[in-house]
């Protein structure tokens, strides 16, 4: 068994020099912009940049494809009652992988680099960003504990231009 002790080295180091300079002690963990955003796991994503934000100003969920997924109605659930969520953005991207391939393409291609089948596996493919995402907003704005309480809408992020289009 290879030693992985050292496999995080960089990042540890890294940690070490924020920390030094680390000025969020103590804060309360609510969403003092009051913002809730759903959004890709995407790289090409600066979340809070994009919306001219700081830390603490958004609770931010991240996944493939920005989908609402129950899991991410759940933490809307608790930022809205809980930690001061008032607007809702859904944030989907051009260029997303999850609407660029077909569930069957991504098992393969998963399968591929497992070496193992992947042939059971679910990715959450989007087939049309733009109804899926009126879908995944009209959830969030149907849900009984979010209802009316936070003001809901639905963008597309532009990987290649860093502008929001809201199209919900």
């Amino acid at each position: 068994m290879a030693d992985s002790s050292h496999d995080f080295d960089d990042l540890l180091d890294a940690n070490r020099a924020f920390a030094d300079a680390f000025d969020l002690g103590g804060f309360d963990g609510k969403a003092h912009a009051g913002i809730g955003l759903i959004t890709c796991m995407d790289s090409r994503i600066d979340p809070l940049r994009m919306l001219g934000l700081k830390q603490g100003d958004a609770k931010i969920f991240r996944n493939p494809g920005a989908r609402v997924t129950p899991q991410a109605l759940e933490a809307l659930v608790l930022g809205v009652h809980l930690l001061n969520v008032q607007r809702i953005l859904v944030v989907p991207h051009t260029r997303c992988a999850m609407a660029s391939a077909s569930e069957q393409e991504l098992r393969v291609k998963v399968g591929e680099s497992a070496g193992v089948d992947a042939s059971w596996a679910s990715f959450g493919v989007v087939t049309d960003q733009l109804d899926q995402l009126r879908q995944d907003v009209a959830k969030v704005r149907t849900h009984p504990l979010i209802g009316d309480r936070a003001k809901v809408g639905g963008f597309l992020y532009d990987v290649d231009s860093g502008l929001l289009t809201q199209h919900v």
